[in-house]
């Protein structure tokens, strides 16, 4: 074995894609889509006319951001702005402008699991706004809660925009909040994306796209089990399936195996058996209505302050704090 794939097969990734592998039915989780490449496709999704939810947050963003910020530092108090899945930070920097034209006193903490996607965030940040105080975080979500956690003594405003809470199913969503919840003060806040429901179509359209990006997007998971840990899946023998549930709101995404086929990972020493049309759920894309909003929220703790909403009514963010006792 190979030292570098051999130093990879104790890594976090790798323990990850074992447990998923051989689990049945078989999944990987869609935060390992992101690296370089992956970036860059997501990047080449988000521009994509089908992927509706770019543009109407952007909408949201651009033409709400004087109420949004409003709410971030209505007393011109100094706080703190994390962000949970930076990415480029395309649409956060609508409001770091905005809050560096105001005036406002803030420190910007992006957090992402690339740390590609830091570096160049930080970059660009740097070059368009070279008095704005940053400090990326490297990292997973539940990780980082940790940090944000030890932050004490200044308002903490916490962004999760993209719908990004969409990738876990109630229960997970639940938990995850309420850890949110356990690390904010009564007077913090958690601006939230959240995609709503609408025509399935349209759903389907955005993660299904006819140019065939957000396959290579989901694939991409396998070129790195490829490359990271010596597997010899042959991509062109697994094929991109979208499903979408009206009724609970659920889209998922799986890759699925054209034949019966065998897959060795040599950092594993695994080897991975398929049965013809078997397959590995990669992603969940969770839609809501405010109905579901609200109990989420008081599932976990948090209530609705306000929220935002574009003018399709497409897409929201949602504006809540910890419920006061």
């Amino acid at each position: 074995m190979q030292k570098d794939i051999a130093e990879k097969a104790t890594s976090t990734f790798a323990k990850e894609v074992q447990e998923g592998l051989t689990s049945f039915p078989k999944y990987l989780s869609s935060k390992y889509f992101y690296d370089e490449r992956g970036d860059a496709l997501f990047q080449d999704i988000m521009a994509m006319p089908e992927y509706y939810l770019t543009n109407a947050e952007f909408e949201i963003l651009e033409t709400q951001k004087e109420g949004i910020t409003a709410h971030f530092s209505s007393k011109k108090e100094p706080f703190d702005l994390f962000e949970l899945g930076a990415g480029d930070g395309k649409k956060t920097k609508i409001l770091l402008n905005h809050l560096s034209e105001k005036g406002a006193t803030f420190e910007y903490l992006p957090i992402d699991i690339s740390q590609n996607a830091l570096e160049q965030l930080e970059k660009s940040l740097l070059s368009e706004l070279p008095s704005l105080r940053i400090r990326p975080l490297l990292g997973t979500y539940f990780d980082t809660l940790k940090d944000i956690g030890r932050e004490k003594g200044r308002k903490k405003v916490i962004l999760f925009l993209g719908s990004n809470i969409g990738n876990l199913l109630h229960p997970n969503a639940i938990s995850f909040l309420r850890q949110l919840k356990d690390v904010m003060a009564p007077n913090d806040l958690l601006f939230m994306g959240m995609d709503q429901k609408k025509k399935p179509q349209t759903i389907l359209d955005a993660y299904n796209d006819k140019a065939g990006i957000t396959e290579a997007f989901n694939k991409n998971i396998l070129k790195r089990i490829n490359t990271d840990l010596g597997g010899n899946f042959d991509i062109d023998e697994f094929i991109h399936w979208e499903v979408y549930d009206p009724e609970s709101g659920t889209a998922k995404s799986y890759l699925v195996s054209k034949k019966e086929q065998k897959v060795h990972i040599e950092a594993l020493d695994l080897l991975v058996h398929f049965n013809p049309w078997e397959t590995i759920h990669t992603e969940i894309s969770q839609k809501y209505d405010d109905d579901t909003v609200r109990w989420l929220a008081k599932e976990s703790g948090l209530e609705i302050v306000t929220s935002f909403e574009d003018s399709e009514k497409l897409f929201k963010d949602y504006l809540l704090k910890r419920t006061t006792v």
